[in-house]
């Protein structure tokens, strides 16, 4: 490494993952590698069950003859039942826990990313080293894209539900 002269060598302050003793973090990573692919299981059963999702759905509010007012919930999906996504009919409850899962799947497909990042990290290290980017770049990069996108889409879908969900 080229030093400018007067410039001291400073160690750099080591990453938060590397704080946690390597099997132990190995552990965790592979624990939320698990449990967001028992998560994607669970959603696409699911998924296949009702024809859809309530994000693919809608939510819509019907006003009797006599004045009463009631919301009905479609899930629809995209070509479960016909070419072009047939609604269904669910109960609100249903409905509720359809979307909120939705939302759920964006947060646990960034976390399994990012612990595969953290597993991947020594190796990237150590074959990224005089490469026009650096491994450690590279990391920090590619985690700050997956943390972002993955947020931005759960505070839309969350957006979206509540929006849903006050229309009247």
């Amino acid at each position: 490494m080229d030093r400018w002269p007067g410039q001291e060598a400073v160690a750099a302050a080591p990453c938060p993952v590397d704080r946690l003793p390597r099997r132990r973090r190995n552990k965790i990573c592979i624990a939320i590698i698990a449990v967001g692919a028992l998560n994607f299981l669970c959603y696409t059963a699911t998924y296949a069950v009702l024809g859809g999702d309530a994000h693919n759905g809608y939510r819509q509010v019907i006003e009797r003859a006599d004045g009463h007012r009631h919301a009905e919930h479609y899930v629809r999906g995209h070509f479960i039942r016909n070419p072009a996504g047939e609604a269904a009919l669910v109960s609100e409850g249903l409905w509720i826990y359809s979307y909120l899962h939705s939302i759920s799947m964006w947060l646990t497909s960034g976390a399994m990313i990012i612990s595969m990042l953290v597993l991947a990290r020594p190796h990237i290290l150590a074959t990224m080293r005089d490469g026009w980017v650096g491994g450690q770049t590279f990391v920090t990069v590619l985690g700050t894209l997956v943390v972002l996108v993955t947020l931005g889409a759960a505070f839309l879908f969350t957006w979206d539900f509540v929006t849903q969900l006050l229309a009247t």
